[in-house]
């Protein structure tokens, strides 16, 4: 693969702009004494609830990679610090769902509400077309990046 190109000009940015969000991910993590993959939790929570999804601790770990003696660890952790509570169904009170504190999404906010306002002015630049574009490279990516966990990892033939 040559490094030539303005398709790898965009590789190499989206790599960098992965870095620095990273980043600013892990110091989040460290101002608020937590664990990368509880920031990782986190967003995962938020995002199934935007969806209007319940979460499971079990879905939840799915989600993260993580097995169950480490899930519960997480949960826990996150429960302790004030972050997430445990929340019996109502129809079914075996279930039990993991919910955000709204807590948790306010310091979340006045970390990551600034780069996401940056992020949000910068897209209204663009028209509909070129939004559609942007979402669909980005969408394309996140697939490639998920389907990577998909394929089975081929061994050197040496």
């Amino acid at each position: 693969m040559s490094d030539q190109g303005p398709e790898m000009e965009v590789v190499h940015l989206l790599r960098a702009v992965t870095v620095e969000l990273g980043a600013h991910s892990a110091r989040f993590a460290q101002r608020n004494g937590m664990h990368p993959t509880d920031v990782r939790a986190l967003i995962a929570l938020m995002d199934a609830a935007r969806a209007g999804e319940a979460m499971t601790a079990g879905r939840l770990g799915t989600a993260l990679g993580l097995n169950s003696a480490g899930t519960t660890a997480l949960v826990d952790r996150l429960e302790q610090a004030g972050h997430v509570r445990r929340v019996r169904d109502a129809r079914d009170r075996r279930r039990v769902t993991v919910e955000v504190d709204e807590r948790a999404v306010a310091l979340g906010r006045a970390h990551f509400g600034p780069l996401i306002g940056r992020a949000v002015d910068l897209l209204r630049g663009y028209d509909e077309r070129e939004l559609a574009a942007i979402r669909g490279f980005l969408t394309g990516v996140r697939e490639a990046a998920g389907d990577d966990d998909r394929e089975p990892h081929h061994k050197d033939p040496r």
